[in-house]
């Protein structure tokens, strides 16, 4: 995977690479999946279409690991792999790899609440594209 963990007072940052947008999107997704469970760990079990909107880049990502952190704590299901469909500034649409948690299974990292809007960046630059986001926990 391609992120680093920032320091952050109370919470932690991510910051994620890619060569493309959806490949950051990607990145960003599988980055919080890996801080909350090792993804390695899960299984696909079944499969979930996906639907997101948002006023511009940053906030479609905001809005798209909101959706995947609902589905871990509303639902209790782990995302292993995200394929996306497609992708602009307004609108991701995606098939997610699911697992649902299993005490027996999965070690739980940490307890992300929230994806806050706090320092957050979704950019292209000359090496590609990255994206900046503060996990509250």
């Amino acid at each position: 995977m391609k992120y680093r963990i920032l320091d952050h007072t109370a919470d932690f940052g991510i910051q994620v690479f890619g060569q493309s947008a959806q490949e950051v999107f990607i990145q960003a997704a599988y980055a919080m999946m890996e801080q909350i469970v090792n993804r390695k760990a899960l299984e696909v079990k079944f499969e979930n279409q996906l639907v997101i909107e948002g006023f511009d880049w940053p906030d479609l990502m905001v809005n798209w690991l909101r959706e995947l952190l609902f589905l871990w704590s509303g639902n209790e299901w782990l995302m292993k792999r995200a394929l996306i469909n497609t992708l602009s500034p307004n609108r991701l649409s995606a098939v997610l790899k699911l697992d649902v948690y299993s005490a027996k299974r999965h070690v739980i990292k940490n307890e992300i609440k929230a994806i806050t809007y706090h320092e957050l960046q979704v950019k292209q630059t000359v090496a590609g594209w990255q994206a900046q986001f503060i996990c509250d926990v």
